[in-house]
């Protein structure tokens, strides 16, 4: 784990896959930062990148109030199957099976469904195609989920029709904004399979 950043109210750092980002990850900064860590926002498990926690409760109310009004941007890079267009503007209505832990686009609202939406654009484009998302709503394996079902699944991530040898989906939080005391934060981080791009 890297730490991108700490103060007394913040801490920023880059999530390694595999670790629990609301429980695993806010323990294994507890080891290096002393006092309480408050998770904000939450990557699935075999998603790594950057995240911010709070250390204090005044900064825990102010980033949660940044995600409920959506002025914390998370933007995310990701490798994915075939050549989707160029940029676009998706918005699906979706539905988790809790059961099955398993996430399903369908045609109208009703119990439990609710709308997602993302804008991307492509920085390659070939057999496999590397695109940078901006989320604008934060639904669970959205991202995995709106591309999979265009026809478009992550490399590695085999829950939602990749059939490839990775290990785990090619997706990696790459950049947050949030406005902090009057200011904008802004880091980044790539992963190593994003090669030598700029975002």
């Amino acid at each position: 784990m890297r730490i991108l950043y700490s103060d007394r109210d913040l801490a920023v750092c880059v999530k390694p896959v595999g670790l629990d980002s609301e429980q695993e990850l806010p323990q294994a900064l507890k080891e290096v930062l002393p006092g309480e860590i408050y998770p904000i926002h939450r990557l699935d498990k075999q998603v790594g990148g950057v995240m911010v926690y709070a250390r204090s409760r005044s900064a825990a109310a102010a980033l949660s109030r940044a995600v409920q009004e959506g002025s914390m941007v998370k933007e995310y890079v990701a490798m994915v199957h075939g050549m989707p267009p160029q940029a676009g503007d998706w918005e699906d209505l979706l539905w988790k099976d809790s059961r099955r832990n398993k996430v399903f686009p369908v045609k109208r609202m009703r119990k439990g469904v609710k709308p997602a939406r993302l804008e991307f654009r492509c920085l390659t484009q070939g057999q496999t195609s590397l695109v940078l998302v901006r989320l604008h709503t934060g639904r669970s394996h959205q991202i995995r989920v709106q591309f999979a079902s265009r026809g478009y699944p992550l490399v590695g991530d085999h829950k939602y029709g990749s059939r490839d040898a990775a290990a785990t989906p090619m997706l990696f939080s790459c950049r947050l904004r949030f406005p902090w005391q009057g200011s904008t934060m802004t880091f980044s981080q790539l992963p190593p399979w994003a090669g030598d791009i700029r975002i």
